[in-house]
């Protein structure tokens, strides 16, 4: 049964997405242009052509890991809208790691440093959580606050301390040669960070539907008050979720630094923070669609400009066609209430599941 009922909710989102092209074509026949050829020409571009598809990858890479640092909190009743800030904050603490740490085999050095951006991401996550856990504060205020300090913290980084010498752009030293990612296309910038994606969103499906641990999750978020009565500590399970969510972000970053940048830049990520958040709302916050929602945003973010060179279409028709998207998808959820209600509930800053901790455990 619930099976059928993912088939169902995959084919109602599966429509919803097609309407929004549908409706997009429109919006492209109002620009005087080609819906036929524009589409044609994104799809070309972004999946089979060589260097459309490597530049698909790049920007599927971190857009896939940012959408499961949003659907791992959520499992446990809370929001991470703080993907963006932790992605920064991973940038940041990958660069520092391999800008100081001794030279090292690539074998060691890139783990180690993809380790600590994974740590960045989780302490910067894991202040939310705290927040929520033991006083109460709505984390969609606090993750989104959030994203603007790390940000800025990233910018007065490579803007003051951490700049290279006689750099023009605010940007850090180049980081070693061993602490770069493998590239997984020749001759182009796609490399294994999407493998990490990929390798995350298995283990993160398995450990939702075949584990203790997705079971304890689902129980804290659907109901913390008979997670009590089980045994469970709501308050732990909130925070871990929380930093759990960061460190995927922060690899994002991490991998974004290591294998495309190969330095800190201002501004490095071009929000794929918060095109996580789509791509998990597309996927109906489920790990195991999570990678055709991120190429789906991936493709067409990398097929845009080829849509404007082939068909005079404006890149902002593509960001048109992504609002459809997130518009007809949260319609066709919201027909059973699955994921729109619970994520309206969190931005209108209404109690949710985790909050509904005993007043004794917070004042403790």
């Amino acid at each position: 049964m619930t099976r059928l009922r993912d088939a169902l909710v995959g084919l109602r989102v599966v429509m919803a997405v097609a309407v929004a092209l549908g409706l997009g074509s429109i919006l492209i026949l109002v620009t005087g242009a080609d819906p036929v050829k524009a589409y044609a020409a994104l799809v070309h571009e972004a999946l089979f052509d060589y260097w459309g598809l490597s530049n698909t990858i790049v920007k599927t890479s971190p857009i896939l890991l940012a959408s499961l640092a949003c659907m791992v909190p959520l499992r446990a009743g809370v929001y991470n809208i703080g993907g963006e800030g932790q992605i920064y904050m991973g940038g940041l603490f990958g660069t520092l790691a391999a800008l100081h740490l001794p030279a090292l085999p690539s074998m060691i050095a890139i783990p180690s440093a993809l380790l600590c951006a994974m740590l960045g991401g989780a302490l910067w996550a894991g202040i939310a959580g705290l927040l929520k856990a033991w006083r109460g504060i709505n984390e969609v205020i606090v993750t989104l606050l959030m994203n603007y300090i790390a940000i800025h913290v990233v910018s007065f980084a490579v803007s003051g301390p951490m700049i290279a010498s006689g750099a023009p752009y605010p940007y850090s030293d180049e980081i070693p040669e061993q602490y770069r990612l493998p590239l997984l296309m020749p001759q182009t910038d796609a490399h294994i960070g999407i493998i990490f994606g990929l390798v995350a969103a298995g283990v993160i499906a398995f450990i939702f539907a075949r584990t203790a641990t997705g079971l304890s999750l689902d129980i804290v978020g659907k109901s913390p008050r008979a997670a009590r009565y089980a045994g469970l500590n709501v308050k732990t399970h909130i925070v871990a979720s929380m930093a759990s969510g960061g460190m995927l972000a922060g690899l994002a970053g991490g991998i974004e630094v290591l294998g495309l940048k190969y330095r800190l830049f201002h501004l490095f990520s071009p929000g794929y923070g918060f095109d996580g958040v789509v791509a998990a709302f597309i996927a109906n916050a489920n790990p195991a669609f999570a990678p055709l929602s991120a190429l789906f945003l991936g493709a067409l973010k990398s097929g845009a400009s080829v849509m404007q060179r082939a068909a005079g279409v404006e890149g902002t028709v593509v960001d048109a066609i992504v609002g459809l998207v997130v518009i007809l998808v949260a319609a066709s959820l919201a027909w059973k209430g699955d994921l729109l209600g619970g994520l309206v509930e969190g931005f209108r800053l209404k109690p949710t599941p985790a909050d509904q901790v005993n007043p004794t455990e917070r004042q403790s």
